[in-house]
């Protein structure tokens, strides 16, 4: 893999950190500003929804820069947000910071895929991302963790302002290992656009904001989840929260390596397992033991999924894929945003704090039926194509191979 692929892992370390890291300091942050844990899920939600307009806005604005330098301008964004987090007076303005932090993460990951993608062979494309995304998945691990301790035990204010010393770390190494790729030929905005006219694209993100959605709000509320109902204390939060890391990088390297192989029946398997873990979690968060195992497992089978969907629309995407590669990390995060806000009012509700459990497996259930349609639409597609040229399905050749 091209050294360049590191620096992308850098800067999606700190994007990583930034963007879970709240999670476990939930309940901090709602005590120093005298607000509710469902309120504070704002922070998560507020996040979210950036990255669901940032991403086709700052590609857009991106559209007449290299996308070397359009990375570096968002790492620089980034490091804005997380200051403004780090000195907020306010929880007004902290949202406000993490808003701002949250417009660069879409157009990162989604100009950062196409980039990864087109550093390697057609064949090695999922594995690419899948290095990117690494970077995210080992912040869970490390950044996370160290974040959350850190925020316990010296300030979540503290955290904040790591959090941009990791942004400037991340601006650095794009500056030095990215290389300036040249830019598509007759490629125009209205050729990226063009891809949402597509089925399968659609298709694709509708399954990223419900699968993904689906993890989020299980894990959205852990912190409260693990230490009013499995009784951890609230220092175990931070090496729970090691666990999902761990169990994400695992599901991020197997998913990328076999989406290469077989793209569709690696969804079907990871959203299907993820569905069923969900909802046991609503079992096992009643034990120590089996709490922290389901964790890994919900961690693994979450990023399972992610290099796969972001292959299937760039693939889908084809000619074009810079706007929808974004956009489909805004779904990503649309679908955070969804579960956050649905996990939260089910608490609010007075379900308890399991009860987002259920919510999480209805999502990635919803997720495997678009994911069966895709797969039957093509099908039919490629038999009609095939009968239209007069070819048999063997003979037809395929638009897409996984």
């Amino acid at each position: 893999m091209p050294l360049a692929l590191l620096a992308l892992a850098i800067g999606a370390f700190g994007i990583g950190t930034t963007e879970f890291v709240i999670m476990g300091l939930l309940p901090e942050v709602a005590g120093d500003f005298g607000v509710s844990i469902p309120t504070a899920g704002f922070l998560v939600t507020g996040y979210a929804l950036g990255v669901v307009l940032g991403a086709p806005l700052m590609t857009v604005l991106g559209t007449k820069v290299s996308r070397k330098r359009m990375l570096m301008l968002l790492m620089g964004l980034f490091i804005v947000g997380n200051l403004l987090s780090a000195v907020a007076p306010a929880f007004a303005v902290m949202l406000i910071g993490r808003v701002v932090a949250s417009l660069a993460h879409g157009a990162f990951f989604g100009i950062g895929s196409v980039v990864a993608a087109d550093l390697v062979a057609p064949d090695k494309k999922a594995g690419a991302i899948a290095m990117m995304f690494t970077g995210l998945t080992v912040a869970n691990v490390v950044g996370v963790p160290l974040g959350t301790l850190v925020g316990q035990t010296i300030g979540w204010r503290v955290t904040f302002g790591v959090v941009a010393v990791l942004g400037v770390l991340g601006l650095a190494g794009i500056a030095k290992l990215v290389p300036e790729l040249p830019r598509a030929e007759g490629v125009r905005l209205r050729h990226e656009l063009a891809a949402f006219k597509n089925t399968q694209v659609l298709l694709a993100m509708a399954m990223t904001v419900l699968g993904f959605g689906g993890v989020f709000a299980a894990i959205t509320y852990i912190a409260p989840m693990m230490t009013h109902v499995t009784g951890f204390a609230e220092g175990s939060v931070t090496w729970l929260l090691v666990l999902f890391g761990l169990g994400m990088v695992v599901g991020n390297l197997v998913g990328g390596r076999y989406a290469d192989r077989a793209l569709m029946p690696m969804l079907y398997v990871s959203l299907g397992s993820l569905a069923v873990v969900l909802a046991l979690f609503t079992l096992t968060a009643h034990n120590k033991v089996l709490a922290a195992v389901t964790i890994v497992l919900i961690g693994a089978l979450g990023f399972a999924t992610v290099p796969p969907l972001q292959k299937r629309v760039l693939d889908q995407a084809h000619g074009a894929p810079t706007l929808a590669s974004a956009v489909n990390i805004g779904a990503f995060n649309l679908g955070n945003a969804l579960a956050a806000w649905l996990g939260g009012l089910v608490i609010a509700g007075g379900l308890g704090y399991t009860a987002p459990n259920w919510v999480g497996a209805a999502l990635a259930t919803a997720a495997l039926v678009l994911a069966l349609v895709s797969a039957t639409l093509e099908r039919r597609d490629g038999a009609v194509g095939a009968v239209v040229t007069g070819r048999t399905p063997a003979e037809q050749p395929a638009a897409v191979h996984h």
